[in-house]
């Protein structure tokens, strides 16, 4: 039940994108370009929805619908992790005009050339993963975890 509720989701959000325009590269270029402010006013609407979201949810004290576990919204003071993580997403979001959502939009809209960028996301979260793992290592001279299983 969890997965197809993902799922739908997943395409509810994917067909948004597409409809609203989110998902072509000239209307996320133009934004990043600061030539369009829709990508901004997109932004914004989505920021607010987020806000007055957890506002609620964290004066009703609401469980969530299908795992019923209490939900806590919590604030995390930014790390240097996040501001290394915001440039590396936005240098790859500026080179593919895509981001995560936008990018499977695309790909169900059958732009080939998405598959590309899928490519550079599914790297970039293997390395992550196996970063981690590394660090995670007690042994001080432990040999880190192959990369896309590449010894």
């Amino acid at each position: 039940m969890t997965r197809l509720a993902a799922a739908l989701v997943g395409v509810v959000f994917g067909f948004t994108l597409a409809w609203s325009g989110m998902s072509d590269p000239d209307v996320i270029r133009a934004g990043l370009l600061f030539e369009d402010l829709y990508l901004f006013s997109f932004f914004f609407a989505a920021m607010a929805t987020a806000f007055v979201g957890v506002q609620i949810l964290r004066r009703a004290n609401v469980r969530a619908l299908l795992t019923r576990d209490r939900i806590t919204p919590e604030t995390l003071r930014p790390e240097k992790r996040h501001v290394g993580g915001s440039i590396l997403f936005g240098l790859g979001w500026a080179i593919s005009a895509a981001c995560p959502g936008p990018v499977a939009a695309q790909l169900g809209q059958g732009m080939l050339w998405s598959v590309a960028t899928i490519a550079g996301i599914v790297i970039g979260l293997k390395i992550h993963a196996a970063r981690g793992r590394a660090r995670e290592t007690p042994e001080a001279g432990a040999r880190p975890a192959p990369v896309v299983g590449i010894e």
